[in-house]
């Protein structure tokens, strides 16, 4: 099933994750734990940094769990400050900026037991994206 992300700010994030490409690039701590039918991404952000995600197909939770954030999804603008929970759609995706140091997750129901089946599961493909299988940086390619 091919979720397709149309909110308002559908736009705004593909164009700020193509100008984030041009900077250089920044591979995520990112911690995966699977247990009793779930799946926790848990990502540790410092201060400063921006990720731009990829479109979810289910239903899921966002925490932060320590830190501030500023999230951008499905149209809106928030600042969380730990502890804070969102309900997140399937089909939005979602840029945080992390105000301080901070750690967030995303916690799935999935009966997958390994992260390549997860990700196949729950996340849309995105060859935008700078980041491959379980938050690990794409190499890019620089021509001299």
């Amino acid at each position: 099933m091919q979720v397709t992300y149309t909110g308002i700010l559908a736009n705004t994030l593909d164009a700020l994750q193509a100008a984030m490409l041009e900077l250089p690039q920044y591979e995520f701590p990112t911690e995966h734990i699977f247990h009793g039918g779930m799946y926790c991404r848990q990502v540790s952000s410092p201060a400063g940094s921006t990720i731009v995600g990829k479109v979810h197909k289910q239903d899921h939770f966002f925490m932060v769990v320590s830190g501030t954030v500023c999230v951008v999804d499905d149209g809106q603008t928030k600042t969380l400050t730990a502890p804070a929970l969102l309900k997140s759609k399937a089909g939005v995706k979602r840029a945080i900026h992390s105000l301080t140091d901070a750690v967030f997750m995303t916690t799935h129901a999935t009966e997958a037991v390994d992260v390549e089946q997860a990700e196949e599961l729950l996340v849309e493909p995105d060859e935008a994206s700078p980041f491959t299988l379980g938050n690990k940086l794409k190499k890019l390619e620089v021509s001299l």
